[in-house]
């Protein structure tokens, strides 16, 4: 093995003892500190073969993180892609932490307002942008308000 490629070892190994990270990121940090793409490629899949990295497991500890935070499945799985993680699964996770994304929708919505049902449009409208920022679709906040009973004027 090489000068550099033990140093880039040496530096994802740091970086992995930390938290999980997806190959794209590692790539990322490691251009950032100057190393080129094909020498880091081959020792981060090498650490992918022996287990330090893996982006499933990243994945699922990234969505868990996430989803603990009261984020919605179409933020958690855009934040995933942004991090290379094309595809992934993000039922089972929400099942395990919030029941299901309506619960987990109820949940953050419940912390942040009061129980009101009748609101005024601008109230309305700031409230659905807080859940559509959050990563909740618009069909998932009107069945909400819906089983809420939440109207506007």
């Amino acid at each position: 093995m090489s000068e550099v490629a033990k140093e880039i070892q040496g530096i994802c190994l740091r970086l992995l003892a930390r938290r999980e990270h997806s190959q794209k990121e590692l790539l990322d940090k490691l251009a950032l500190r100057g190393f080129d793409k094909d020498d880091a490629l081959p020792v981060i899949d090498e650490l992918a073969e022996q287990g330090w990295q893996d982006d499933l497991r990243y994945a699922e500890s990234y969505a868990r993180f996430r989803i603990r935070k009261g984020y919605g499945p179409i933020r958690v799985g855009y934040e995933l892609l942004q991090n290379g993680i094309a595809a992934f699964d993000l039922e089972g996770i929400v099942k395990e932490e919030a029941g299901s994304w309506m619960g987990l929708m109820e949940q953050v919505y419940s912390k942040k307002y009061t129980d009101d049902t009748v609101l005024d449009r601008n109230e309305w409208a700031k409230r659905s942008r807080f859940l559509l920022h959050r990563g909740f679709s618009g069909a998932m906040i009107s069945a909400l308000f819906d089983e809420l009973n939440i109207r506007f004027l």
